[in-house]
């Protein structure tokens, strides 16, 4: 069913809200990875990464094909540049990750507990978010095509200079974002759970809320537009 946004100058039933088009990874069987350590520029194609410490560990420009990882410390790992496609990441814990102009495609991330990831210049391309917390996710000037968070906190993301394309936020928490600068397309925020923007509340054009949400972000819309509210 066709959903009404907010057209490009704030007013209602201008253009339709395309939903995002969701991964779906079916892995192969998988060998278990037995590689002693993550590789710059390495290529991992049909790996089970289980509970492998990778804390401080450079793969930078590698490719992950296929691969699970499952319960990985990734405190400080190096990964820019990375490509990682239809892959499942699950219960990945870590501080510092840098995944910096990577791409990430036919992606599931699940039940994560990371903290200041950077993922500043990334792409981001049918890729799932589903529980868990992220504290300082940092997407600066990253394109995100197809992207859902589902069911997780978001603790301060910055998606400042970003590109959102079809991206939906369903029973999710998003406190404190940064929205400066970026450009949201078919961006679908109705059913976050708690919708809290500290920046960048005059850049919502092309994204849809719900009316309870419009009413929250009213004071803050007002004081953008430098209207005054006051009781008579």
């Amino acid at each position: 069913m066709a959903r009404r946004a907010m057209g490009e100058g704030g007013g209602p039933g201008r253009g339709v809200v395309k939903g995002a088009r969701r991964p779906e990874v079916r892995l192969p069987a998988l060998e278990p990875f037995r590689g002693g350590g993550l590789e710059p520029d390495g290529d991992y194609d049909g790996l089970e990464f289980r509970e492998e410490d990778l804390a401080g560990q450079d793969g930078g420009g590698a490719r992950f094909m296929d691969c699970a990882l499952r319960g990985c410390a990734v405190d400080e790992t190096r990964l820019r540049h990375a490509r990682i496609l239809d892959s499942l990441l699950t219960g990945l814990r870590g501080v510092g990750t840098d995944l910096a102009e990577s791409t990430l495609r036919d992606v599931e991330l699940v039940d994560a507990r990371l903290g200041g990831v950077q993922l500043h210049g990334s792409v981001l391309e049918r890729v799932v978010v589903r529980g868990g917390k992220i504290d300082y996710l940092n997407l600066r000037k990253a394109r995100l095509r197809d992207v859902v968070f589902e069911g997780c906190v978001l603790i301060e993301p910055d998606f400042a200079g970003a590109r959102l394309e079809r991206v939906e936020f369903v029973d999710c928490a998003l406190k404190g974002a940064d929205l400066s600068g970026v450009t949201l397309t078919d961006v679908d925020l109705r059913r976050a759970g708690e919708l809290d923007i500290a920046r960048g509340v005059d850049r919502l054009a092309g994204a849809v809320v719900s009316p309870s949400q419009l009413l929250d972000l009213a004071p803050a819309l007002a004081a953008e537009m430098g209207l005054r509210v006051e009781a008579e």
